[in-house]
């Protein structure tokens, strides 16, 4: 916290690195990279096309795990007199690349299924069954790991969203191999991508919107800015709040500045580590900068609307 000039509050904690999922982004990618694998190799020898594409979009979701936890890692990273807040911002840009990625995916999916209604082709039902079969276990089990750290951190719930959309394509390849194996109708193959497709976006169309926000520094949803606001001028001795802005340091941390007006006086430090905690317990912002200004008249000096 900043009080008078820019001298930080002694309770001010720089160091809220995300839980580490090290070992789960390891393990996951040992087993989509051995599945990615099997599947090129019986897509080959089965001739279907199916479990090659599939194969194919697969390395993929393994690219994006690679890339999630390259980010995991970049935000520990210590700040540098030239990245002064370290490299927190790589989460940021790894939701971001893993919501436009699997995007595209599936748009690759839909138009190939769009083709195949005209052009029905022949699908070794028992070979996709079975390969798809361990594809559900594989990304379930890879999906589950990541689960827990989904709800605070977009970023690992990019690699979580990838491997459950996953799991749900191999388990749409499963019901629709039983189904053309007992009808013939091939056309149900193209049908259950569209399905599935559809069902990607709508779980990957927030984190994208969520990625896109912190990219462009916008206050986090979770945070009304007018209570905020309402929030710092109702502290005892705050006569007014100019210059707020909140932005997403990364996908985890949130940072805030601001200037209160106190002509009563610089109100000391028990007030700025109060005000820190409080801030924490009902906004989660856990970098606060604030600056202690005693000039009253600077209260009425900033448009209500100064705020980010």
């Amino acid at each position: 916290m900043i009080h008078d000039q820019h001298d930080h509050g002694a309770s001010h904690n720089h160091d809220h690195a995300p839980a580490g999922f090290g070992k789960a982004f390891a393990i996951g990618i040992a087993l989509n990279a051995a599945f990615v694998a099997a599947e090129a190799t019986y897509g080959y020898l089965g001739n279907s096309v199916a479990l090659l594409a599939d194969a194919g979009h697969n390395l993929g979701d393994v690219l994006g795990l690679c890339v999630a936890w390259l980010a995991s890692e970049l935000v520990k990273r210590k700040p540098t007199d030239r990245f002064t807040f370290g490299l927190r911002g790589s989460s940021i840009l790894a939701a971001l690349f893993n919501a436009v990625f699997l995007l595209v995916t599936v748009g690759a999916i839909a138009w190939e299924a769009v083709q195949r209604f005209g052009s029905p082709q022949p699908v070794a039902e028992r070979t996709v069954m079975v390969v798809a079969a361990a594809g559900i276990v594989i990304n379930g089990v890879t999906a589950w790991m990541f689960a827990s750290g989904g709800k605070t951190d977009i970023n690992i719930r990019g690699a979580f969203l990838h491997m459950l959309s996953d799991a749900l394509v191999s388990a749409g390849v499963v019901g629709v191999g039983a189904a053309i194996l007992l009808t013939g109708w091939v056309w149900l193959d193209p049908l259950a991508s569209l399905a599935i497709s559809a069902i990607i976006v709508m779980g990957t169309w927030r984190l994208l919107r969520e990625s896109l926000g912190m990219s462009m520094a916008a206050v986090p949803g979770h945070i009304d800015p007018a209570a905020l606001r309402t929030f710092l001028a109702s502290r005892a001795g705050v006569a007014g709040v100019h210059d707020l802005h909140v932005w997403p340091m990364s996908t985890t941390e949130i940072a805030m500045t601001c200037h209160l007006v106190m002509p009563a006086g610089h109100p000391g430090d028990a007030f700025l580590h109060d005000l820190a905690h409080a801030l924490a317990d009902r906004f989660r912002i856990n970098h606060p900068t604030v600056q202690i200004e005693v000039d009253a008249h600077l209260a009425c000096a900033f448009a209500p609307d100064d705020v980010v």
